[in-house]
């Protein structure tokens, strides 16, 4: 355990109007500096995660950091994508600049502003983290792609409506307790279930419930290293840090066993040198239930096609066997792209930290957190443990 987290900072996530992404970025890097008490003159490095592929007209984001404090000049600063695990991205960038012994203290910040953008061009910026040569005519972009991906775990599996009905109102239910969650209403299983006016069909048989949020948002937090972390305020630990890439094209893997997540969960808890069940809870990336169902069989919950049963006993519920998802996942928190990782980092740490308020799973000890881009192409899991 070479580096710990030791500050953080989160706006909330939603449409933010008045906001920019040089205002979110500025807002999060000074408040994870103060709660870290940190100054600038303490970080060696700069991380920014923001996805963009459209989003904002300015590019070339990585300096707007600076902004947050003058004397953050002249810090080295980079900018990473890896589409909607991007945040993840930033993190493991900043891990291993401390593993390599290039910095003691790294600020670590994942931004994206998506509400000010026209709806079909929306699915069009997201489309770009497929594979276009063959992907990127699907009708309802990445919601079209999830969508042909429900189709066929129903043909292979059975129809799991129910299944996905029940994730998605586990995770509104969660997201209640959550002040900076954008939905913060328990919609109920019945309304997830049935298809509406207010809940129509977006594609496939995924309903407006199944898809997550458009999303401004941004969030960051200072790492340091475990000598340094250990006389400061807070120290939560990374136990394991692992990123599995796998092929772009879908046609040239198994869609729905997302096999690059059950490699990174592997390779994470061998590192770490625990068992799933070792876990107290876990975020994981539920950008549409059906993400969230193969999840629980790519992290061991479920043998392939046994998701459903794990969703229908409730054993992902608050209080069940593994809690999934108590900030409310994507689903019901939001989903600003390049926020995204920081903020399931963030998340977890405050659950660790006993700072997570009425989301707080109770005597928290362990973390683990799944954060993919695309479909199962870029894939990172973290476990955490507090140290102080």
């Amino acid at each position: 355990m070479t580096v710990c987290i030791v500050g953080w900072a989160h706006t909330p996530f939603g449409k933010l109007q008045g906001e920019t992404v040089e205002s979110l970025i500025t807002t999060v890097a000074r408040q994870a500096m103060d709660h870290a008490g940190m100054g600038p003159e303490d970080v060696d490095e700069i991380v920014l995660g923001h996805f963009n592929a459209g989003f904002s007209a300015q590019d070339f984001t990585a300096s707007l950091v600076l902004q947050a404090d003058d004397r953050l000049r002249f810090t080295p600063t980079t900018r990473v994508e890896n589409a909607c695990a991007t945040g993840s991205a930033a993190v493991r960038q900043g891990i291993r600049a401390i593993e390599a012994k290039a910095a003691r203290v790294v600020l670590v910040v994942g931004v994206e502003k998506m509400t000010d953008t026209a709806g079909p061009d929306v699915g069009r910026n997201l489309l770009r983290a497929s594979y276009l040569a063959e992907e990127g005519e699907t009708p309802g972009g990445f919601a079209g792609v999830f969508g042909r991906i429900a189709d066929a775990y129903f043909q292979r599996h059975g129809d799991q409506a129910d299944a996905l009905a029940r994730i998605a109102a586990k995770n509104h239910r969660n997201g209640v307790g959550n002040p900076l969650a954008q939905i913060r209403k328990n919609l109920g299983y019945d309304f997830c279930r049935a298809e509406s006016e207010k809940n129509p069909i977006v594609a496939g048989p995924l309903k407006r419930t199944d898809c997550s949020l458009v999303s401004d948002g941004a969030a960051a937090m200072v790492l340091a290293e475990t000598a340094t972390a250990l006389g400061m305020r807070r120290a939560v630990a990374f136990r394991a840090n692992e990123q599995v890439q796998d092929f772009l094209p879908m046609s040239k893997r198994d869609v729905l066993r997302f096999e690059g997540c059950a490699e990174a969960w592997a390779r994470a808890l061998v590192a770490a040198r625990l068992r799933l069940d070792d876990l107290s809870f876990v975020e994981t990336h539920d950008c549409f239930t059906i993400a969230e169902l193969i999840e629980y069989e790519a992290m061991g919950l479920a043998r392939p096609g046994e998701g459903a049963r794990i969703a229908l006993e409730g054993q992902t519920e608050m209080g069940g066997r593994l809690p999934v998802n108590p900030s409310g996942g994507l689903k019901a928190k939001g989903h600003p792209v390049g926020a995204t990782g920081v903020s399931m980092h963030v998340l977890s740490a405050m659950q660790l930290a006993g700072e997570a308020g009425a989301i707080g799973v109770p005597n928290a000890t362990l973390a683990g957190i799944f954060n993919m881009g695309g479909v199962a192409v870029a894939n990172y899991v973290s476990v955490l443990e507090r140290l102080k």
